[in-house]
C-alpha cells in the first residue's frame, strides 16, 4: 500500500516560530515513526534522519484510507449543509432580529502542519467584542448575545464548519482549530496535534469538553492518541457519538 511520510517542524513563522514547517515526502529519507511512543523513542536515537527538527515528527499515513476519508468528509459536510439550511436561515434571521449585525462570523485558526486558514461560525457574540481571548472561567460570558447562547447550546453556530470541511481546511473528526496566540503558548510537543486536519469534533469533544480546557496539555495527549488511531471506522464512530451528545442537548462546542 502506498504510504506517505511526513516530518512536522514546530510551527511556521507565520504564526511567530522561528523556524519554517518541513515536509518531507520518501520514505527513503526518514525513519518510520508511527505513534507517539514512538516519536519519543526516535528522539533518544542516534540516527540524524529523525532528528529533522528540534522537535521532529516521523507521520505515515496511508493513501487510500486519506482519500476514503475524504471522500467520506465531502458527502457527509455536503449532505449535512443541505438538511441544516433551514435551520441556518432561521438562525440567521434572529441574529439579524437581535442586534443587526453580521450573521457569520470568521476568524483565523491554525490547520494542518501549522497553516493558517479562516473558519466559519454563526455568530454568537456582541458586535465589536473581543473574540481572541480565552473563554471566562465562568458559564457567563458578557460578550455572547442571548440568541447566541442558545446557537451555542445546541451546536447549531458550528454548521457553516461545513463549508471548511469541502473546502479542505478541516475535517468531520479532528483536534479542534486553535487560534494563533494560544499556539503560540505551547509547548513544543503540543505542535504535534497540527500533524492531523483539524475536525469540527474529536474525541477530546466527546469525552472531556466540559471537564479539560482545549489548551491543556491533557486536552493535547487526547488529540494525540486520535492520531494514533485514526481511521474511517474511527471517525465513524467519533460522529455517532457526537450525534449523541447533541441528542442529550450537551452540544460539542
Amino acid at each position: 500500500m502506498a504510504t506517505e511520510f511526513f516530518s512536522a517542524a514546530l510551527g511556521t513563522a507565520e504564526l511567530g516560530f522561528t523556524e519554517a514547517p518541513r515536509v518531507v515526502h520518501g520514505e527513503a529519507q526518514l525513519t518510520s515513526v508511527t505513534d507517539a511512543s514512538s516519536f519519543q523513542h526516535a528522539r533518544s536515537t542516534p540516527d540524524a534522519s529523525v532528528a529533522l527538527a528540534p522537535y521532529g515528527f516521523v507521520f505515515r499515513s496511508s493513501r487510500l484510507n486519506a482519500i476514503t476519508r475524504r471522500i467520506f468528509d465531502c458527502i457527509v459536510a455536503l449532505t449535512a449543509l443541505i438538511l441544516a439550511s433551514p435551520i441556518v436561515a432561521v438562525a440567521a434571521l434572529l441574529i439579524k432580529l437581535e442586534d443587526g449585525g453580521p450573521v457569520f462570523f470568521a476568524q483565523r485558526r491554525v490547520g494542518r502542519f501549522g497553516k493558517l486558514f479562516v473558519m466559519y461560525k454563526l455568530r454568537t457574540m456582541r458586535t465589536g467584542a473581543c473574540t481572541d481571548a480565552l473563554k471566562p472561567a465562568t458559564s457567563k460570558d458578557a460578550r455572547i448575545t442571548a440568541v447566541g447562547r442558545y446557537l451555542r447550546k445546541l451546536s447549531i453556530d458550528e454548521i457553516p464548519q461545513f463549508i471548511n470541511v469541502l473546502c479542505g481546511d478541516m475535517a468531520l473528526v479532528g483536534p479542534r482549530p486553535e487560534m494563533p496566540f494560544i499556539v503560540r503558548k505551547y509547548q513544543p510537543w503540543q505542535q504535534l496535534r497540527h500533524l492531523a486536519t483539524p475536525g469540527i469534533t474529536g474525541l477530546w469533544q466527546v469525552t472531556s469538553r466540559k471537564t479539560i480546557p482545549m489548551q491543556h496539555p491533557k486536552a493535547t495527549a487526547l488529540d494525540i492518541e486520535y492520531i494514533q488511531r485514526s481511521s474511517l471506522a474511527t471517525d465513524i464512530s467519533m460522529l455517532f457519538k457526537t450525534v449523541r451528545s447533541l441528542i442529550s442537548t450537551t452540544g460539542v462546542h
